[in-house]
């Protein structure tokens, strides 16, 4: 099925609801996979057992920037395509990436501290992420704030490509300036500096976490199309009960 296929809000609930069971069922095996081989994997020779939190950790960095470049092909959706389900896929995503990017800040800071001595630093990487954890906050706010949902989903497609911007800087931040902040180890020109000990868990809880996102993605998108029938339906009886005030009013006036 095309995307133009799932543009039918009906359509795309009908094969969701097929598809979530498997979603979440495999989303739960990888994950009890993930968290075994994290947990029997070796302590690290210099970090000890503290090197685990990046089981956690890289993985919610990743989708920290992943979600918002789905963002930024669903503002293109709705800019360029017009397709019906973008703005209802940008919304259903900002808060999940808002979640990621707290956790990858928070657990961040967890390491940080045996690491570095500090739980926080202003080096680039960090700030970036940070940066990008108020973007988030600041689009689910912009929905919030402006009643008409069209003009909301425009500006908000708006922000979400300018903010794009952020991604390319978060990502070689730690190439581009000399921080606190370790190199890449993983996605290098030169291949994974990381022992496969340590390699494979990781790889396979980011398999596991992004599953997870995609099951609460799709989760949140059928959340959000329910909600604006409710509302809509809700805003056709009001119509309707107002029409029949309007039409009762005069006849109830003496003549």
């Amino acid at each position: 099925m095309t995307l133009i296929g799932l543009a039918n809000p009906t359509r795309f609930l009908s094969l969701t609801a097929r598809l979530m069971p498997i979603l979440v069922a495999g989303t739960a095996i990888v994950l009890a996979v993930g968290i075994y081989l994290s947990a029997t994997a070796p302590n690290d020779y210099q970090q000890g057992a503290t090197v685990k939190i990046m089981f956690i950790h890289v993985p919610n960095a990743w989708l920290s920037m992943f979600v918002w470049a789905v963002m930024s092909t669903t503002a293109l959706g709705t800019l360029v395509w017009r397709h019906p389900l973008a703005d209802v896929a940008a919304k259903a995503a900002a808060p999940l990436g808002a979640s990621f990017t707290f956790l990858a800040l928070v657990t961040g800071s967890l390491w940080g501290r045996p690491m570095w001595g500090t739980y926080w630093e202003w080096d680039a990487r960090l700030t970036s992420v940070l940066i990008l954890f108020l973007m988030y906050l600041g689009l689910m706010a912009l929905w919030r704030a402006v009643d008409d949902p069209s003009r909301a989903a425009r500006a908000a497609a708006v922000l979400t490509l300018v903010g794009a911007i952020n991604l390319p800087i978060t990502k070689f931040s730690v190439d581009w300036w000399n921080t606190l902040h370790q190199p890449a180890s993983v996605f290098r020109m030169e291949g994974p500096a990381l022992d496969r000990a340590f390699l494979i868990p990781l790889l396979v809880m980011a398999g596991g976490f992004t599953m997870l996102f995609v099951t609460l993605y799709v989760a949140a998108m059928r959340n959000e199309i329910l909600r604006r029938r409710v509302r809509a339906l809700q805003m056709m009886q009001a119509r309707a009960a107002s029409g029949e005030v309007g039409a009762a009013s005069p006849a109830s006036q003496p003549a």
